[in-house]
């Protein structure tokens, strides 16, 4: 014969339950703060034939919500539009556009996710998920500093490096790493509004 449980034990255990759940809910419900894109810069920097290219994406959308004691309830997500990539030369900003480079017909925007965040220091958080790119995905750990602003914005700054033939970045004589390294840099600078409420 089983044993039933004690109607006690029961109530307790359905107690613990519904706490959890709503910890749960709480964690997720935690408004998001949003990008004041006026006051961020995204830039890539890359070599070509050794010397230094700079150049920068001027269209993207990022969306976080980081509680600096838990970061590990936290979010994060950045979006970008690959056709606003320019290097400053309207030419050259056509050639990105093409199907050699980010072919920005088939693969319009480039996006970010974190699966997992993590401290890293006073002020650090280590960011770690996949960055998804021309059709390809490759896992990234982003170090961010995180630091106050006026208006209770928050300032998230940091760079990451990416192998550009990993997600088929310039094609034909351009995968040839001796006239454009393999190797990108990418440098950013958040400025994320208050979350409603905060």
């Amino acid at each position: 014969m089983n044993a039933r449980p004690h109607p006690s034990a029961a109530r307790r255990a359905a107690l613990v339950v519904t706490v959890a759940a709503a910890a749960l809910a709480a964690a997720f419900a935690q408004p998001a703060a949003t990008l004041q894109p006026a006051r961020g810069e995204l830039v890539f920097v890359s070599r070509q034939m050794g010397a230094p290219v700079e150049g920068r994406f001027t269209r993207f959308d990022a969306q976080a919500a980081l509680d600096p004691g838990q970061p590990e309830r936290g979010r994060a997500a950045i979006t970008v539009e690959l056709a606003s990539a320019t290097l400053g030369h309207a030419d050259v900003d056509a050639e990105l556009r093409s199907a050699g480079w980010f072919d920005v017909a088939r693969h319009p925007t480039a996006g970010f996710r974190a699966e997992s965040i993590r401290a890293a220091g006073a002020g650090r958080v280590e960011l770690r998920g996949p960055l998804t790119l021309k059709g390809r995905s490759r896992e990234l750990v982003v170090p961010v500093t995180l630091s106050a602003q006026p208006g209770g914005a928050t300032l998230a700054s940091g760079s990451f490096s990416i192998r550009r033939l990993d997600f088929g970045i310039g094609a034909g004589e351009w995968s040839d790493t001796s006239l454009v390294a393999d190797e990108v840099q990418v440098r950013f600078r958040l400025v994320l509004s208050a979350a409603p409420g905060s």
